[in-house]
């Protein structure tokens, strides 16, 4: 007899059986009996590793499939039982990692592939290249693509997150935390009597009574230096959007500003040609939002500005705004706003401005960018590649929870009472702005070191987005790189593989929807192109992601700094306005806590939390991959050391690129 030792392992909480549990193994040499996994005594509890033998008569030769079912134990109630991995001993004492991470049901049949990931056209046995096709033939049966607006990136087909299997949705404890917070959230909020409420806020320090539990230091400095001109132009390179502002070496010539107006906020002597020939002055323009109808409220439509603003690099090394103007056609009506403007005059034009860089921001950036197009890769990845394919290996935990996230998300934000129904835009605008977007969205923009090299940003100083953000750029394409090189040893073998052609091809139609002037990869032909795209999708889940989303709460929450509504029409001419105006302009207090409520939700940090460069389900059963993990990880947390070494010595740190800050897929 030959003995086949099988080390099972099942780590999630109340991810234990009392079913029985059978398994066959089968080789190039035949197969064993179906045998029963059974010791004395219990098996397969939560977080164990059992121990089993599986003997046959001879050797089974090379280990191609292990087979697992569950069968019920006498009458007691189905319980999924979650595997995470078999090891198996050889005779000749190779182990052979077969990864699972999934849950298995009473009476499913799962064939786990283990050993060597492979390539499709590596492949050399009947059985396996029967199964691999078998197999993707059922993953494009069972993940399959949707319209949900025309001139938007298309999404799964699953109306409801339960659809899904358990091993790609929110975790249980996500669920119930999430639950949780809100239900915290919502009490405090009704208790206080602001839920819902249509009062307008009495005055501005009423809005730092929302909550009295959910406070983070860099929400408390927002509330006391929004005002701030310094710290308003910080937010454009170190807030929640950092992908707009440009440098300016020529104005708009819509842009109606003058020599005169603006002298005063220079440096003594200099002039505005002078520094913008010295790369000292940039731009936010929002004129792809121009035009855009806004949404209807107590039966009047709303106002968005898709205004200009001129932003200051002063010898002092701040970055300040000097001239806005809140449309994008000069008139009588649409003057230039300057700082010697009156105080609430200034403030107000600089709200119109960020009223519109927030919509930009939620939909665009955040949403259409690191989520909508983040399903994309992530559902041409579950219908293109085998499990066993190295980058279904590599890729599967960045895409961890999108799909669920998202399906969620176009109900609860984007539906027709979503969050962002009641922004400015409501969701028909925010949809029509995500459709010019796309339509403009190219490949190179969401290369991050591209992107801050055509935006003319290598050198503006304290834009610690651009700085971290470079750095893990390198870091994951160094890892990347190595990856794909161990993988794909010549072009040619990225040529052939049917499988990763059929990825990006599926990307390039779904995703960016056939347009070949966005610059995005049709196919690859070598191994850097694809290092440089798979560097991209890791950056934007992980790293783009957080530094879009986990500020949130920091700097939406106080909502005269950042607001998605505002409810009174820009300022036409100046001197006409007071604090009062302001309050009026201002969503009112059940919009305000709405919006607070929600960012809440959105920057927590969750327990099932897994950092970027966490890999806890093993999956690479080769030495080579698992040691260039272990240098990723290595890489990204002596970063996070320097990064938290800087930022005790700034007066505002910049904490959303952290690896130890980063999640490593979408999932929130």
């Amino acid at each position: 007899m030959v003995g086949y030792k099988l080390e099972v392992t099942g780590v999630l909480k109340s991810s234990g059986t009392c079913d029985h549990v059978y398994v066959t193994l089968f080789g190039t040499e035949g197969q064993s009996e179906r045998t029963e996994l059974d010791n004395f005594g219990t098996d397969f509890s939560t977080g164990t590793t059992g121990t089993y033998t599986l003997s046959t008569d001879l050797s089974l030769g090379k280990l191609l499939l292990f087979k697992v079912e569950k069968d019920p134990f006498s009458y007691l109630p189905e319980d999924e039982w979650y595997l995470s991995k078999i090891v198996v001993t050889t005779p000749e004492g190779e182990a052979i990692l077969f990864p699972c991470h999934r849950w298995i049901s009473r009476g499913e049949l799962v064939e786990l592939r283990g050993g060597r990931a492979l390539k499709g056209f590596e492949e050399d046995h009947p059985l396996l290249i029967e199964h691999r096709e078998k197999e993707l033939m059922l993953k494009k049966n069972f993940y399959q693509w949707k319209i949900w607006a025309e001139g938007l990136s298309h999404i799964n087909h699953f109306n409801n997150a339960v659809e899904l299997p358990a091993e790609i949705r929110f975790s249980e404890s996500k669920l119930t935390e999430f639950k949780y917070l809100n239900m915290k959230n919502g009490t405090e909020l009704k208790l206080k009597g602001l839920l819902g409420s249509d009062k307008k806020w009495e005055t501005i320090e009423d809005i730092k009574n929302i909550f009295c539990w959910k406070k983070t230091t860099m929400s408390e400095y927002v509330a006391e230096h929004w005002k701030e001109d310094d710290f308003y132009g910080s937010q454009f390179l170190n807030g929640p959007n950092p992908n707009v502002i440009k440098r300016c070496s020529e104005l708009p010539p819509n842009f109606a500003v003058t020599e005169e107006m603006v002298k005063p906020f220079l440096e003594e002597g200099s002039s505005l040609q002078e520094e913008l020939k010295k790369g000292n002055i940039f731009l936010s323009d929002q004129k792809k939002m121009d035009g855009i109808p806004p949404r209807v409220y107590n039966g009047e439509p709303l106002h968005v500005t898709a205004g200009l603003c001129l932003f200051y690099l002063n010898p002092e090394n701040k970055l300040r705004p000097i001239a806005i103007q809140l449309l994008q056609q000069p008139s009588e009506q649409n003057p230039i706003f300057l700082p010697s403007d009156s105080e609430t005059d200034w403030l107000l034009a600089k709200m119109f401005i960020k009223n519109a860089d927030s919509m930009d921001h939620q939909a665009v950036q955040h949403f259409m960018k690191t989520h909508l197009l983040p399903e994309v890769y992530s559902l041409a990845a579950l219908r293109s590649f085998s499990v066993i394919h190295p980058l279904y290996k590599l890729l599967f935990p960045h895409f961890h929870c999108t799909l669920s996230i998202n399906i969620g998300a176009r109900t609860t934000l984007f539906g027709p009472h979503g969050a962002m129904s009641i922004s400015s835009l409501g969701v028909d605008g925010l949809t029509e702005l995500m459709r010019r977007a796309l339509s403009e969205t190219t490949y190179s923009s969401l290369c991050l070191p591209e992107d801050i090299t055509a935006r003319g940003l290598e050198s503006i100083p304290n834009f610690y987005y651009r700085d971290d953000g470079l750095k893990l750029w390198s870091i994951i394409n160094s890892f990347v790189k190595a990856v794909v090189e161990y993988y794909y040893p010549s072009d040619s073998e990225v040529c052939k593989d049917t499988e990763l052609q059929e990825w990006i091809s599926e990307i390039f139609t779904h995703g960016i929807l056939g347009n070949k002037a966005s610059g995005f990869p049709e196919s690859f032909h070598t191994a850097e192109e694809l290092t440089k795209f798979i560097t991209m999708v890791i950056f934007t889940v992980t790293c783009q992601h957080s530094a879009i989303n986990n500020g949130q709460f920091d700097n939406y929450s106080w909502v005269p700094s950042i607001s998605l509504l505002l409810r009174k029409p820009p300022p036409t001419t100046k001197g006409q306005s007071s604090m009062e105006t302001l309050l009026e302009t201002l969503p009112n207090v059940g919009e305000t806590v709405k919006f607070a409520a929600l960012f809440c939700l959105l920057s927590e940090t969750y327990s099932d939390m897994v950092p970027i460069g966490a890999y806890p389900k093993e999956r690479f059963n080769e030495p080579a991959p698992k040691q260039m993990i272990k240098k990723f990880q290595a890489e990204l947390s002596s970063l996070s050391e320097a990064i938290t070494t800087r930022n005790l010595q700034l007066e505002i740190p910049y904490s959303y690129l952290d690896p130890a800050q980063i999640e490593n897929s979408v999932a929130i």
